[in-house]
């Protein structure tokens, strides 16, 4: 099974997702959405979209990862018109 998510402000293009993956990564995101790391970061931020993670790096030092849901993802296409740099 396969989850639709209309792609910018025309709805025109479609992001197609298996329904079974409830988790995304911010590289998974940006990929399927044509969104920057760094503009979905601040947008999720701003909105309180996805979750940080903190994870404890090889040289103690901390590694942040974004975290999104399937809900996440619909709101951040609707939100969001993909980047054009």
């Amino acid at each position: 099974m396969f989850a639709d998510f209309g792609v910018g402000e025309g709805l025109n293009e479609m992001i197609t997702v298996k329904s079974t993956q409830k988790i995304f990564t911010e590289d998974e995101i940006s990929r399927l959405t044509g969104i920057c790391c760094e503009h979905l970061r601040d947008v999720a931020r701003s909105k309180h979209l996805g979750s940080l993670v903190r994870a404890a790096g090889a040289a103690g030092g901390q590694s942040e990862r974004w975290l999104f849901s399937n809900t996440d993802l619909s709101v951040l296409t609707a939100l969001q018109p993909r980047c054009e740099h």
